[in-house]
């Protein structure tokens, strides 16, 4: 006898994919930016740096105000993680090096790359690590011909590729710096291995991914560790995660298939969410928002990255972080350093006036406790969508001040 699928409201699949993503609930304090990452499997590296990088902003997000420099050293002291391709560049757990040697096999196997390389230069570079490392690419010959960002020297070219082959892993960022060094040096000698088939290795990521998720579509599992979606499918059955439906997240007119399937991890199943709401701004970078359709689909919740859209044709601003409250995505802030004070260059608020002007508290908490962790004694607005919740918001965060600094 077929069972059917569980079925969840679109309700509680929001409150899953928040607990899932350590944003509903207690805060587990003593396992600190570790325990997050080691939890969400992935943490986004970017270069953009507005009020913190991204990397910064992601456990600050779940935790509060930890400081910026524990969160470096958690990254890259005492050998818990290593960076790699997943969603994109990302720090990852240690424990995961096995993980990802579906995606190094297929990069050694690859025949051809958008950088050629002359003979030799290759294991001339493995020699210098091997001999002096670790080493930056400038330490071991250069990053850069002297042209466009992605006109690198020959030393540059050689030590990526070692890094998507595994030979190499970057164990820090210095100055912002890929800092490399042998894999054979850097990982675990119980770790150091490619045992694990590609199916072994694709299974064990999806079950990751819908673990970090709580409830995702088969697309969603895909995109998390940027595996084709076909990848997914020929595992998630086998993955450990259970088939559910949630109102409203299949296709118009029918039944969910294919990459519209949804898929739960049973251990979020087993109890109802709850407990504290974070009220934090998140980076566009994170985890819990990076896939737009999915951002859109759990929270009704429209945003786009306008870092690289012209500047007459954004809406919102530069660098907009979403505001989280209560479970929902209230607005967005576009932030700003001018000295000691945190500018709000742009404030906007979901929703009708109502709506906007029950969020304005929950904007100036937001704006206060990131201040405060960056440093900031002050915060400026200087727009407001709604225009009219300007001197409101002004109001809120002159309240939210006193009450941080009493």
């Amino acid at each position: 006898m077929t069972v059917a699928p569980a079925r969840l409201t679109a309700d509680e699949a929001r409150r899953i994919a928040l607990r899932a993503q350590g944003l509903l609930g207690a805060v587990d304090r003593r396992a600190g930016v570790r325990g997050v990452l080691r939890h969400l499997g992935q943490i986004q590296l970017d270069t953009i740096s507005v009020l913190a990088r991204s990397h910064e902003l992601l456990p600050y997000a779940r935790l509060g105000a930890v400081g910026r420099q524990a969160v470096e050293e958690a990254y890259w002291s005492g050998g818990t993680s290593f960076e790699y391709w997943s969603h994109a560049a990302c720090v990852l757990p240690i424990e995961e090096w096995p993980l990802f040697a579906f995606r190094r096999r297929a990069f050694r196997a690859r025949e051809s790359w958008y950088h050629g390389l002359p003979e030799g230069v290759y294991q001339r570079v493995v020699d210098q690590l091997r001999a002096e490392g670790p080493l930056t690419a400038t330490e071991l010959g250069g990053a850069k011909n002297g042209g466009p960002w992605w006109d690198w020297s020959d030393a540059k070219v050689a030590v990526e590729r070692a890094l998507m082959f595994g030979e190499v892993v970057c164990v820090e960022r210095r100055g912002w710096k890929r800092v490399y060094d042998l894999a054979e040096r850097a990982i675990p000698d119980a770790l150091l291995h490619d045992d694990l088939d590609d199916a072994a290795c694709l299974r064990r990521l999806v079950a990751q991914a819908g673990a970090a998720l709580g409830v995702a579509t088969q697309a969603d599992l895909a995109d998390y560790h940027r595996l084709k979606t076909a990848q997914v499918a020929s595992v998630v059955a086998d993955s450990g995660l259970v088939e559910v439906t949630v109102d409203g997240w299949a296709p118009a007119g029918g039944r969910a298939e294919g990459r519209h399937r949804v898929w739960a991890d049973p251990r979020a199943l087993e109890s109802a969410p709850r407990g504290r709401h974070r009220t934090t701004l998140l980076s566009p970078f994170d985890s819990l928002i990076w896939d737009r359709a999915r951002t859109e689909r759990i929270f009704g919740f429209v945003h786009r990255l306008e870092a690289y859209v012209p500047r007459p044709r954004r809406v919102y601003g530069y660098f907009a972080m979403p505001l989280l409250s209560g479970g929902r995505l209230l607005g967005r802030v576009d932030p700003a350093r001018e000295g000691a004070t945190l500018v709000a260059r742009h404030a906007a608020f979901e929703g009708g006036p109502e709506r906007a002007a029950k969020s304005v508290p929950a904007m100036a908490e937001a704006l206060v406790e990131a201040a405060s962790w960056v440093g900031a004694e002050a915060v400026r607005v200087e727009r407001t969508t709604p225009e009219e919740l300007h001197v409101p918001l002004e109001r809120e965060l002159a309240a939210a001040f006193r009450a941080a600094y009493r």
